[in-house]
């Protein structure tokens, strides 16, 4: 199965990170998802039910981006992908988490994590 759907660039004030100030501060992120799921029924009955509705979607990742501070980028990805994985019919997804001017020794644009996670098979192994 191939099937992706993707939701690119949610953004988001949060305050997230390692500093104290990072904590008191909302600073800007944005957030890239992709759901692996068969999406031939959906496309056969046009029908919301048989696909992922994208409004849950990004209420799962608002949740995470708005709840309580993570020091990291990459325990802010992985919980967005267990609230991923927890909607019906996702079987992986993929996460990007960008902090846009994290506060570094260097200018730059963003720190970036991106991460992949499936659920466990059950009857197939190595298929998702």
């Amino acid at each position: 199965m191939a099937d992706w759907i993707r939701l690119s660039n949610l953004r988001f004030q949060a305050r997230h990170g390692a500093h104290p100030h990072e904590k008191r501060f909302p600073q800007a992120y944005s957030v890239d998802v992709g759901l692996r799921l068969d999406l031939g029924a959906a496309g056969m009955s046009d029908r919301i039910q048989d696909t992922v509705d994208y409004g849950r979607v990004v209420e799962a990742v608002r949740a995470v981006m708005e709840g309580p501070p993570r020091a990291l980028l990459e325990a802010l990805a992985e919980a967005i992908a267990r609230q991923l994985l927890a909607l019906p019919r996702v079987k992986a997804v993929t996460v990007r988490v960008r902090k846009w001017g994290p506060p570094l020794a260097v200018p730059l644009d963003w720190a970036e994590v991106e991460i992949f996670r499936a659920r466990q098979a059950s009857s197939a192994p190595g298929r998702l």
